[in-house]
């Protein structure tokens, strides 16, 4: 008798349907971050100088994020945008500093819209479903000049910094080589096609860094450019000296490293704490 009791006990209790979850129990996602991760992959794990490196995909671009031992409260970033891993010294102080670093491969996209388009869902992707800073610092390395201004000036609510080196700041210069430059004719063909631009509408361009720099003004974006004088791959005076004229012209602030009798390589600086002392005073203070 005991026992055909249980079992009808057990029987109406399994008939009873599950509580349905409280509104307050339910975790609602932008639609924004849930386009982001939609276009995005799991990510993969390995190790880059010791630190965890996540591999994974966003908007159809392999994307990495490298992740400190003790992140820091706020979660800060450096966007490398061009070139990851060269010269490292700098990522690597900040990720000691309980920083991440992450990088998105745009190569060969020369900072063009459809460039900025790809780096918008990562920002979207790392900002939602990470929880990193939203105001990143951008590192451009070379060519990857045009893609950390260019974004900055499309987003400058979105950006803490500018760390720079040996900057492409106008494709007139290079890939074009149509200053003291030496250009190069491969990149400028693939540099024109994913603009969308000819010879003549090239020249008439107005969004190059060197010529839009105001919305950076506007947002008192701080910029650190290190260089080397004797560069005539990317010369001084068409790229980073222009847009230091220009942006402290209409009250930005520029730091600029000159390297005496140094070339277009190597990047960065032998002691990197120059470079970790801008960024640190000046994300923090945005």
């Amino acid at each position: 008798m005991k026992h055909t009791i249980t079992l009808l006990i057990a029987a109406m209790l399994l008939a009873v349907p599950l509580a349905a979850p409280r509104a307050a129990d339910v975790k609602v996602v932008p639609n924004e971050a849930k386009a982001g991760h939609e276009r995005a992959s799991t990510p993969g794990t390995n190790l880059w100088h010791g630190f965890r490196k996540l591999n994974f995909s966003v908007d159809g671009r392999d994307c990495l994020l490298v992740c400190p031992s003790a992140p820091v409260a706020g979660k800060p970033w450096i966007w490398r945008t061009e070139f990851f891993g060269h010269e490292p010294q700098g990522d690597l102080a900040l990720l000691s500093n309980g920083w991440h670093v992450a990088y998105m491969d745009v190569q060969n996209m020369y900072g063009a819209p459809v460039a900025l388009d790809h780096m918008d869902r990562f920002y979207e992707h790392l900002t939602c479903q990470f929880q990193l800073a939203v105001k990143p610092v951008l590192e451009g390395f070379s060519r990857g000049g045009l893609f950390a201004f260019n974004w900055a000036a499309r987003h400058p609510d979105r950006v803490a910094c500018l760390y720079v080196d040996a900057p492409v700041c106008d494709f007139k210069s290079w890939p074009a080589g149509w200053g003291r430059g030496k250009g190069s004719t491969n990149d400028w063909a693939r540099c024109k096609k994913v603009y969308g631009l000819d010879e003549e509408s090239a020249r008439a361009y107005k969004l190059n860094p060197v010529d839009n720099l105001a919305p950076l003004a506007r947002a008192k974006i701080p910029i650190l450019s290190i260089c080397g004088d004797a560069d005539e791959v990317v010369p001084m005076p068409e790229n980073t000296l222009l847009v230091k004229e220009r942006y402290e012209k209409i009250g930005g602030e520029i730091k600029v490293i000159t390297k005496p009798g140094v070339g277009h390589h190597p990047h960065s600086l032998r002691d990197p704490q120059p470079i970790v002392d801008f960024i640190l005073r000046h994300s923090y203070k945005n």
